[in-house]
């Protein structure tokens, strides 16, 4: 039973790794094409590249290795190994959190009028955007202390903690009910504020697209012009909402888990919940590549052009062979 389990297991983080690193590496590959041809990068490019390279390590470090532990393919998961996991994974997952309000804040920004103060602000932004996360980072890296300190292995364990967490591979063994229920109130908080203000931000992104379709509906039936050079920022804007609403779905349903943990005490010995908590919490980081795939031109134009190069050499090689 327990072999079944980790076989369940394994297959869905295989599936998370199958398609989150491929996924992610493609965003990374595109950006960085486009970053070498144009010698710069957006504000929303930058931050799209940067929360690529968060999923990538969420996914290599969580999924891939999660993987390899339920097929025993690899001995990850000693002390060492549970302290650094479980240190990386938190960090990156708060960054990948924070860097998708911070592309939701910028995108609802872009729609300002030029000349108002919010254009302002989005303009202080892009010039400060390194500033900015490099104070993700540390914020991040400083409110996961506690995977440090109380992250164990649980070969180590032969019984259940009192005020312990099992993650399957590891406990997180807090020496207080106290330390343990503040530890989980720093970590829901640090997800519910960006998600109730990207929330808010992608409802005013999209009563301005409502406003917007409705003007140029407007426009149209008097006679008037077409929708002017605005489709780019429709695109980004509608791609922005998709990724806060995978968000919303897929980190709600892992706070949801984390705070049923936290609250009933039985499932502190199980690690049925914090299996699922892991894969809703991995899934966005898996998933949101797809949609930026998906729904970003200059993504597709860079991987159309690499399509391109490839086909163009595979005839040049047939060419010479024939």
């Amino acid at each position: 039973n327990d072999m079944c389990v980790l076989f369940v297991r394994g297959m869905l983080f295989l599936f998370l790794t199958i398609v989150g690193i491929p996924g992610n590496a493609t965003v990374i590959v595109a950006f960085l094409l486009l970053l070498y041809q144009e010698k710069r990068l957006l504000a929303a490019d930058a931050i799209l590249l940067h929360l690529a390279c968060v999923n990538l390590l969420v996914v290599v470090v969580r999924a891939l290795t999660e993987t390899l532990a339920s097929f025993r393919l690899a001995d990850i998961f000693g002390d060492t190994g549970c302290k650094s996991v479980i240190f990386i994974y938190r960090a990156t997952r708060g960054l990948s959190i924070w860097l998708t309000f911070l592309l939701s804040t910028y995108q609802c920004l872009s729609i300002a009028p030029p000349g108002s103060s919010w254009a302002s602000v989005r303009a202080l932004l892009g010039h400060y955007l390194a500033f900015v996360f490099l104070f993700l980072w540390v914020l991040n890296a400083c409110m996961t202390t506690a995977a440090i300190l109380f992250s164990f292995s649980t070969k180590n364990e032969t019984s259940p903690i009192d005020n312990g967490i099992n993650v399957q591979f590891c406990y997180l063994n807090f020496p207080s009910k106290l330390s343990r229920d503040a530890n989980g109130a720093i970590q829901v908080g640090r997800d519910v504020v960006p998600m109730a203000l990207m929330t808010l931000a992608s409802l005013i992104i999209l009563v301005f697209l409502y406003k917007h379709s409705q003007q140029v509906k407007g426009l149209r039936s008097s006679g008037g012009g077409g929708a002017g050079n605005s489709g780019a920022e429709q695109r980004a804007a509608k791609a922005v909402v998709a990724l806060v609403t995978l968000y919303v779905v897929f980190y709600g349903a892992d706070n949801g888990l984390w705070v049923y943990t936290l609250t009933v005490k039985k499932t502190m010995s199980s690690s049925l919940i914090s299996d699922l908590r892991l894969f809703f919490g991995s899934l966005y980081a898996a998933l949101s590549p797809l949609v930026i795939i998906a729904s970003n031109r200059k993504v597709n134009s860079r991987l159309g052009c690499v399509a391109h190069e490839k086909s163009a050499v595979e005839k040049i090689k047939n060419l010479s062979s024939m």
